[in-house]
This record gives structure tokens, sequence and C-alpha cells, in this order.
């Protein structure tokens, strides 16, 4: 990645929007192939998303959690997989960001690079020779079959005080792959487990878990960009929400689609929308969406500040 002007949060939104077509026509076809589809991964780049949560220095967006929250809500009006996916890459896309910077040089010197991971410490990181060893088992290893890298979690038996989670990065193609995700809903996010086997991983490539909690980054260019010193639990997620906020969207879009012509079974009622219990539903599911649209919102632009202001 090279450094390049940075679309506003307005023009990111209207990207995102303006794809949604595309990822619906591919949501079946993602469903049954239990992965997201090329053409929605191209146009995912073209827009910019895989860039969202980037340094600029490398090309990158460096937006904040609100723009990423608007981005993904508008992808989860297409489909749910593809923004889950969306979510998951932004985010250790992120992760990387507070890696040394010679990692992320290395990282990032693939343009629109992805990035998957996984937060459960279900492997183990052992000290040997000049760098490290990685073995273990992850789940739900959400885009890690389009992703060029990953960020995965273990617990490191080198750490001082005893055994302690880290964040170790490594080229998803040293991973094995398990095909054991077959699931009724959200089967396009691919989200298989993962398997180390003896991955040497350099010691720069390995950063302690309470640092990314407590949004202590190793990299000093990032060191002063907001973005980069929120801490990962709340940032993580609150841009989660971005994705099903889509959903509920897409959900009562569809219904109104649908409504015109139908009829209520079993009722006199040959046209729903005459129902009064229609009336009702509507407004309810319009009311519930609207608050945890406002919640969504306030919980990123909470994160927005803190990072901006301390």
């Amino acid at each position: 990645m090279t450094a390049t002007s940075i679309p506003s949060r307005t023009e990111l939104v209207r990207r995102a929007s303006e794809i949604v077509p595309i990822l619906q026509e591919h949501a079946s076809w993602n469903e049954e192939h239990r992965r997201i589809h090329d053409e929605s991964l191209q146009v995912l780049e073209q827009a910019g998303v895989f860039r969202l949560r980037a340094p600029k220095r490398y090309g990158g967006y460096e937006a904040d959690t609100s723009t990423l929250v608007e981005v993904l809500a508008e992808l989860g009006q297409g489909d749910g997989s593809t923004a889950w996916v969306a979510w998951v890459l932004a985010s250790n896309t992120w992760l990387v960001g507070l890696f040394p910077d010679a990692v992320q040089d290395e990282v990032f010197a693939t343009p629109d690079v992805r990035v998957s991971g996984t937060l459960a410490p279900t492997g183990q990181v052992e000290s040997r020779g000049e760098g490290f060893v990685l073995n273990g088992q992850w789940h739900f290893h959400s885009g890690s079959l389009h992703s060029q890298w990953s960020v995965m979690s273990a617990m490191s038996t080198s750490s001082e005080g005893g055994p302690a989670p880290v964040a170790v990065l490594v080229p998803t193609k040293e991973l094995e792959v398990i095909d054991d995700w077959d699931t009724s809903g959200l089967s396009g996010t691919g989200s298989v487990s993962s398997r180390a086997k003896e991955i040497f991983v350099p010691a720069e490539r390995i950063v302690p878990v309470i640092s990314l909690i407590q949004g202590q980054a190793a990299s000093q260019k990032n060191a002063d960009v907001p973005i980069y010193r929120t801490p990962m639990g709340p940032t993580i997620a609150a841009a989660a929400c971005g994705t099903p906020l889509g959903l509920a969207k897409a959900a009562l879009t569809n219904f109104f689609q649908r409504l015109p012509g139908r009829g209520i079974a079993y009722t006199t009622y040959t046209r729903q929308a005459e129902a009064p219990i229609t009336h009702l539903q509507v407004a309810e599911a319009t009311m519930k969406i609207d608050e945890a649209e406002f919640h969504t919102s306030r919980a990123a632009s909470l994160v927005d500040s803190k990072a901006v202001n301390g």
C-alpha cells in the first residue's frame, strides 16, 4: 500500500451502499459454498473496505469506529456473511497497526491486504532459538479462507510471571484448514477451524494481549494516531454491532417489498397492509431498529471520542 487521499465517511458509506445489489446477488451462493464469492470480495476491495482500518502511510484510511459501523451496516443490508467477514478483516487489520512498525511494513506491502484472526487463546507459543514456535487449534476462524495474514491468540509459556495470552501474527497459508463450518445460518462466513503445527514466528510478530486490551501500541509511528489509542475490547465490540444492524434493516425492507398484495392466512384480510396488527408489528420493529442504531452509534462515538480526548 502507498499513501492516498482519504475519502470522507459519507463517501465510504455511499460506496458500500452502491455494492449492496452485488452482495445480495451472491448471498445464496455464499451460503451454499460456505465462503464469500470472489466478485463480492472484488467489489469490497474496490469500495476501499479493506483499507478502512489500515494506516494512512500504507494507503489506508484510518477510519474511525463510527465510520466502520456505518459501512458495515450498509454491507449487512446486502449480505450478513459478507458484512461479518468485512468486520473481522477490518478489526484484525486494525490490530496489525498495534504491532511493531517493521512488522507493519511487511504486512501492508500487499495492497488491500486482508487479515483475519481469532481471540480465543487456544494455541501455545514457546521459545525456540531466535524466535518462537506456534502450535494449536482454533475454531470460528472467520475470513481465513480469504486472508493473507492471521492474528491468532495463544498462551505463551515464556512470559514473565507465568503463562500469558499473546497475539501471534502468521501468514494464513501456514495454517491448516479444518473444513468443519456446516451451519444453518451465516454459512457464507466460512468460519472454519485452523490448526498450527510447529510454525516458526519471529519475536517481533508476537504482542502481549494485555497491551492490546489497554490500547498500548508497539508501533512508534501509530502511537499518536487516534484509532490506535483505543482499547481492543470496546473497539471490536462496538464495530461488531454494524452487521446485525444492517441485517435488521434488510429484514424490514424485505418485509415491505413482499407486503403489496399479500394477505393473512386464516383471516378475512386479503391485504396484510390493512390489518391493524401489521401496523403495530411494523411500528415495534422500526422502533427497536432505531433504538439499536442509537445505541450502536453512541457506543462507536464514545470509543472515538476517548481515542481523541483520552
